[in-house]
């Protein structure tokens, strides 16, 4: 009896090995390319869009992209919550955030939704969720979901951004994420799982850091500081300017539309006015999201050189 307990052991520790020394499985340098080689097809009409997030979706950017878009949304979103307790239900800040009325339950939303386009995103900081939250795999575990209830559905995850006092750099830190971390250890390695396919990108990181180069270089009128698109001492949380921006974003991605001219003036979630940049100021940074979204392959939008 004995001997049998010790070589179970041994064999335990065997695999805990195995697992400790294998490599997780990744898209190659030629398949990543190959993902994103074929844009993807504009759609012809609004689209049914679910968001899976946090606050950094918050609610009134989900309304702000509806009203420009016009189209039907809902969410799932927590305080700091990543894709993996979305996934285990043990959600942050749940009870608080579904009292709202576009919430729907995500895994009802992802299986029986209907939903055109669904946006994943992950918590931040990103290194702690893929580090302790398993991110890849709890993308891929959503992804592979939707591609089973709705082959045709559209996925993205939306790129965010770090905290404004980030000791390496807020700006270094978004110019080095992308590719270091949301391609290299949470995209590729979830889109190699099976079932999966591929998974769109929403560059809000990246929009933010280009509207931020240009409001400092002093080319938005009115704006003149990066905390001009944050929440008032807040160093991650965007203000009304900020989630204007990011719903910008989402438009020119989802819908391979330019969002030069669309409006600036919109209300929140609640229904109240949302505060407005001045018409010359949007107008800088529609193109500035238009420049972001039609170079970078991973949004599935034809680039424009």
């Amino acid at each position: 009896m004995q001997r049998r307990l010790i070589l179970a052991g041994l064999a335990a520790v065997g695999t805990v090995s195995a697992w400790g020394w294998r490599r997780p499985r990744t898209l190659s340098a030629r398949d990543w390319q190959a993902a994103y080689a074929t844009p993807l097809t504009p759609p012809t009409a609004p689209m049914k869009t679910y968001h899976l997030g946090h606050s950094l979706v918050g609610r009134d950017m989900p309304a702000m992209l509806a009203q420009m878009a016009g189209h039907d949304h809902a969410s799932q979103l927590g305080w700091g919550a990543s894709l993996r307790q979305h996934w285990n239900g043990d959600v942050p800040g749940m009870a608080e955030e579904k009292a709202h009325p576009h919430f729907h339950a995500a895994r009802e939303a992802v299986t029986y939704g209907g939903y055109d386009a669904i946006v994943f995103t992950e918590m931040v900081e990103l290194r702690d969720a893929i580090r302790w939250h398993d991110s890849a795999q709890a993308l891929a575990n959503w992804a592979a979901m939707a591609r089973t209830a709705s082959p045709a559905a559209r996925l993205y995850l939306y790129e965010t951004w770090h905290r404004l006092d980030d000791p390496a750099g807020w700006l270094a830190r978004i110019d080095t994420d992308l590719s270091d971390l949301w391609e290299s250890q949470l995209l590729r390695p979830a889109m190699a799982r099976a079932g999966v396919g591929t998974i769109y990108v929403i560059p809000g990181g990246q929009v933010m850091a280009a509207a931020v180069r240009a409001i400092e270089a002093g080319t938005v009128p009115g704006l003149t500081d990066r905390r001009d698109l944050f929440a008032p001492g807040d160093t991650i949380h965007f203000n009304n300017l900020g989630a204007y921006l990011m719903a910008l974003t989402h438009y020119a991605v989802l819908y391979h539309r330019s969002p030069a001219g669309l409006p600036h003036q919109l209300t929140r979630a609640d229904g109240s006015p949302a505060q407005a940049m001045s018409p010359r100021a949007a107008k800088v940074l529609q193109q500035v999201v238009w420049q972001v979204v039609t170079r970078y392959r991973g949004t599935g939008v034809v680039q424009v050189r």
